[in-house]
């Protein structure tokens, strides 16, 4: 899944099949989680964007269904591309009608499955 690419002071923009991807996790329940990647020149293997599509049981025995949005950005990671994540994050959340939870991961445990657990109740 990839951005279009506009003025990265304003952020980038969410491409029409990003869109349509999350669209299919959100309603159709096609996928259970998505990892979307700003398309740049350079092959980066660090920051990173992903929805998540989280069912779980309440303590009253109810099923539910949150959706999180998790930006991943390693503190290993170039300035540049933690940098661009930044900036477009907001704009890629407001297209993405739905999210429920965000998470901000620097380090795995910062996203594990007992985190979102957590958030979710």
């Amino acid at each position: 899944m990839s951005f279009r690419g506009t003025n990265a002071s304003s952020g980038m923009g969410v491409a029409d099949h990003s869109k349509s991807t999350y669209l299919e996790l959100q309603r159709k329940k096609v996928f259970r989680y998505v990892i979307f990647k700003i398309d740049e020149k350079k092959k980066e293997n660090d920051c990173r964007y992903a929805v998540y599509d989280f069912d779980f049981v309440t303590s009253e025995n109810c099923q539910k269904c949150k959706i999180f949005f998790i930006a991943w950005s390693p503190s290993v990671s170039r300035i540049r591309a933690k940098m661009l994540y930044a900036t477009s994050k907001e704009r890629f959340i407001r297209e993405l009608e739905g999210i429920h939870y965000e998470i901000q991961a620097t380090d795995p445990t910062e996203m594990d499955l007992e985190v979102i657990r957590e958030r979710a109740s």
